[in-house]
């Protein structure tokens, strides 16, 4: 068998950066959730093909939580890394933060997804194997594998 490449966290790490407009807004001027959970969406699938150099499709996404709002004029920066890969999946964290006009960033959401890899007939495929290169990148390992017992369980269950 030909085993594909491993590759190191950082490099398929992503940022990408959004201006804030009024048409991102919903009516308590707030970014509409939706927007949000979208550009999550499009960096984890970033995220995933530069690991696999293939194609990706979401399988999940983990609750998404806003811990503080985001306001028109505000930038939002979202960070996206490969925490845990499977045989053909690959989990995804992508820290989402607002920065205001005087710089200061917080935090407005930390989300999973997990997405799989896809062949030319839109089959699963297998990725390569991760280099843990910290601590911090190792933690992150160890609680994905927590995590993805959990959503094993919770399909189980059907819940």
């Amino acid at each position: 068998m030909n085993e594909l490449p491993a590759k190191h966290v950082k490099d398929s790490e992503v940022e990408q950066v959004h201006s804030i407009f009024y048409n991102h807004l919903n009516g308590q001027g707030r970014v509409f959730g939706g927007q949000l959970a979208a550009w999550i969406d499009i960096v984890a699938g970033a995220v995933a093909r530069r690991h696999c150099n293939r194609n990706v499709t979401t399988a999940e996404i983990d609750s998404l939580q806003f811990k503080s709002p985001v306001y028109a004029n505000c930038l939002v920066i979202l960070h996206g890394k490969i925490t845990y890969v499977g045989t053909t999946s690959m989990e995804v964290r992508v820290d989402s933060f607002s920065e205001d006009l005087t710089g200061t960033r917080k935090l407005v959401n930390t989300a999973y997804l997990v997405l799989v890899a896809l062949d030319e007939n839109e089959k699963p495929v297998p990725v390569p194997r991760l280099i843990l290169d910290n601590f911090q990148e190792e933690a992150e390992w160890h609680a994905a594998e927590k995590r993805r017992k959990l959503r094993q369980q919770r399909r189980l269950e059907a819940y």
